[in-house]
């Protein structure tokens, strides 16, 4: 009878708090969402994450709030996710720099596997490959050839140690066997703009950045760095079919919440992601940006997260690329 009495008070514990954390995530969220943007405000990831913001917001019934963290290649603002309150008010908006940044910073305070829980991806679209239109060549044949032919080989831009920009420029210098140094800026405007300048001769950046100075003039665009030619820019090769089978390098968004928020939050916040994402005018205003908006589950996220960890670490490794 004892016995009998310890399981019932167990039973009556275990539904208590299944039934608070039921409860919990009905009434989620209870404040205003804490979107945090690990980048300055005006780049592609803030556009994606205000445009996010603003939807869901509606669909939660819940100011959502975009809040700059910007700093160390996306490290400030995940390390600050990291360490909030699990409860589904904080969130953060990662990138491919995420998965980059645990083989190329060597003393992270986070880890992208292990201190967050993954909610879905936001946007995934290519980068494209732009030059000064002094660079003498008009097509990834003819630039491959210019780098073997240079004394000094090539530079290139980036928006920051260990973002995309930087490492889909390390893979393509890896696959085409040529010289080129790495000059990092902070952010990417900065970088566009001594590209132009013609301080620097190339660069792997988002075509949401790139393509108004393609047709202005300013910049020649080379190739997207997708496997597929992008809606946005159909007559621009693939990296892939310029000579370089197997190149690929996409720069996503995606939504992560700290390690141990609930799972009936994760799964309401995952079910408002797919109605946004879904919703025509969204999908409308990625792809003018050259993202496609792309839901995925939570458990498809977290897959995902761990092969582009995998993925870029092999890159690094490969490439020899340091942070400088």
């Amino acid at each position: 009878m004892l016995k009998l009495k310890k399981f019932g008070k167990a039973l009556a514990a275990a539904a208590l708090v299944a039934g608070s954390t039921a409860v919990a995530a009905a009434e989620w969220p209870t404040q205003p969402v804490n979107l945090v943007v690990p980048y300055p405000p005006g780049g592609p990831t803030d556009i994606v994450a205000r445009v996010v913001a603003d939807e869901l917001g509606k669909r939660l019934g819940q100011t959502v709030i975009v809040d700059n963290r910007a700093g160390a290649g996306g490290n400030i603002g995940a390390d600050l996710v990291a360490r909030a309150n699990a409860d589904g008010h904080t969130l953060l908006i990662a990138t491919t720099a995420h998965a980059i940044n645990m083989s190329l910073f060597k003393n992270l305070n986070y880890n992208t596997r292990t201190s967050f829980e993954p909610v879905s991806l936001l946007t995934e679209g290519p980068l494209v490959l732009v030059t000064n239109p002094d660079v003498k060549a008009g097509s990834v044949k003819e630039l491959v050839e210019l780098a073997k032919s240079s004394k000094h080989g090539l530079t290139f831009a980036s928006s920051g140690n260990g973002q995309s920009t930087h490492l889909s420029a390390e893979l393509f210098r890896t696959m085409a066997g040529i010289e080129m140094t790495h000059v990092p800026y902070k952010g990417s405007a900065p970088a566009m703009t001594d590209l132009m300048s013609g301080q620097v001769d190339i660069m792997f950046n988002t075509m949401l950045s790139s393509m108004p100075f393609v047709k202005e003039g300013k910049l020649k665009a080379l190739a997207v760095t997708s496997a597929q030619r992008s809606q946005a820019a159909p007559d621009l090769p693939t990296i892939a079919e310029s000579g370089y089978p197997g190149y690929e390098a996409t720069a996503w968004n995606g939504l992560l919440a700290p390690k141990g928020t609930p799972a009936d939050v994760l799964a309401k916040l995952n079910g408002a992601l797919k109605e946004v994402l879904a919703d025509p005018s969204v999908k409308e205003r990625f792809a003018a940006q050259g993202f496609d908006a792309r839901w995925l589950s939570t458990q498809d996220f977290g897959a995902f997260i761990d092969n582009e960890i995998s993925k870029w670490a092999d890159v690094v490794e490969k490439s020899g690329a340091t942070v400088n």
